[in-house]
Formats: structure tokens, C-alpha cells, sequence
């Protein structure tokens, strides 16, 4: 039984957050990367609210190459996670490896003050 790529994907995802899960105390930052974007959110699973977002679609985010603008997405959900007064939450990288834009946007969310 052979898995295309979303499949596989799915599973790990699924595998991740068995784990994975955020309360109000340490919500979970939530990656999604598309082919062109990324998107990230920082989510309460036991109440079941988005508490922060940030993508790179949004206006104040500098177009560079992936891994920059993924960066610039770090940094802007740890902004708006700072400012929501969360500091330390769990990363969940989606299915996706710890590596390259994934990595860049932990990265920058580290860089800007989030603990995980």
C-alpha cells in the first residue's frame, strides 16, 4: 500500500497531535505551509479558539525569499502572541519536517520572544 504525499502527510499530522495539544496555559502554534504561502496560528484545543494568527499574505509582512518571508511570519505571531500575553507555547509543524521554511518561521517566533 503505497501513500501520496497528502496521505503521508495526514498520518504524521495525525501522529503529531496525539502528542501535541494546547491548553490556555501553553496553546499550540499551528503551521501550515502551502506551495506559495505559510501560515501559522496559535490555537487553545480545550476551548477550541484561534487565539492568534499570522500568514504571509498579510500587508505588513516583507516579501523576500521563502525562508525570509517565513521568518517575518515568526516574528509576527510572536508579536501578536506577546501582545495576547501568551510566552511559551508547544510547536506543531503539521506533518511538514523541521526544516527549512518550517524551521525559519520557529525560528523567528524564537528570535521575537515565544518559549518552546
Amino acid at each position: 500500500m503505497s501513500l501520496n504525499k497528502s496521505e503521508r502527510r495526514q498520518r504524521i499530522k495525525f501522529r503529531i497531535r496525539k502528542i501535541v495539544s494546547g491548553t490556555a496555559a501553553q496553546p499550540r502554534l499551528s503551521v501550515f505551509r502551502s506551495n506559495k504561502e505559510i501560515y501559522a496560528q496559535i490555537i487553545d484545543d480545550v476551548n477550541g479558539v484561534t487565539l492568534a494568527a499570522a500568514s504571509s499574505r498579510e500587508a505588513g509582512i516583507t516579501k523576500g525569499t521563502n525562508i525570509e518571508t517565513a521568518a517575518a511570519v515568526g516574528k509576527a505571531i510572536a508579536e501578536k502572541a506577546l501582545k495576547a500575553g501568551i510566552e511559551t507555547i508547544s510547536f506543531d509543524r503539521g506533518g511538514y519536517l523541521y526544516h527549512g521554511r518550517v524551521k525559519s518561521l520557529a525560528e523567528g517566533a524564537r528570535e521575537a520572544g515565544l518559549k518552546f
